[in-house]
């Protein structure tokens, strides 16, 4: 049986219990053409009650900065990045 690889992230950035990760993904254009585009997710690792790692897209009051701070630092990382190109 033939192993699935899964796709690895291309920056991560983590501040705290919180993580916004960069993405690599191939699609196409409206025309058709082949084409790269970068997307971002974001979560936070928490233990749950049986002591074991969680995560979720859900944020409480105080994680919102945090989660601002690595959404500019994921910004910036692609921006400069495309600037590079």
């Amino acid at each position: 049986m033939e192993k699935i690889e899964k796709p690895k992230p291309e920056k991560k950035f983590r501040a705290g219990a919180l993580s916004a990760t960069i993405w690599s993904n191939q699609g196409r254009t409206r025309t058709g053409e082949e084409t790269t585009y970068a997307t971002v997710s974001i979560e936070r690792n928490y233990k749950d009650k049986q002591g074991n790692w969680q995560s979720t897209n859900s944020f409480r009051t105080g994680d919102l900065p945090k989660a601002a701070l690595l959404l500019n630092k994921a910004y910036e990382y692609l921006t400069l990045k495309s600037s590079d190109a």
